[in-house]
């Protein structure tokens, strides 16, 4: 079963997709609540996929993507965000993220995780 991070300012957005993640062969291992709390979660519980916000405080998600590519350039992040601009999907893709889900529209969401290796 693969372990997945989530990092959102939004608890209702954290915990929405945490029930939509573990009705399949996911596990929720940790959550943040902002980008700095995101790095740090993703060094001490090294999950397999790390789901992340664009807009959050103390560090926002494309910074805490590239911390975290640095930290791992083999590192599963997704950016999930309502903000899909053709800027953000393009810095994030090129960034190292392995896709990008559009909030809240989360049809492809589990199609998104199961895509990754």
């Amino acid at each position: 079963m693969k372990t997945v991070l989530i990092a959102d300012d939004s608890k209702f957005m954290r915990r929405w997709l945490k029930q939509i993640i573990e009705k399949h062969p996911y596990q929720v291992i940790g959550e943040a609540s902002n980008g700095l709390e995101a790095v740090m979660q993703f060094q001490k519980l090294r999950p397999d996929i790390i789901l992340l916000d664009i807009i959050m405080p103390r560090a926002n998600g494309l910074d805490a993507l590239k911390k975290i590519i640095e930290l791992n350039p083999n590192a599963n992040v997704i950016i999930v965000s309502s903000l899909a601009t053709k800027s953000n999907v393009m810095s994030a893709l090129h960034l190292g993220a392995k896709d990008f889900i559009i909030k809240p529209f989360f049809n492809d969401l589990i199609k998104a995780l199961d895509k990754i290796e």
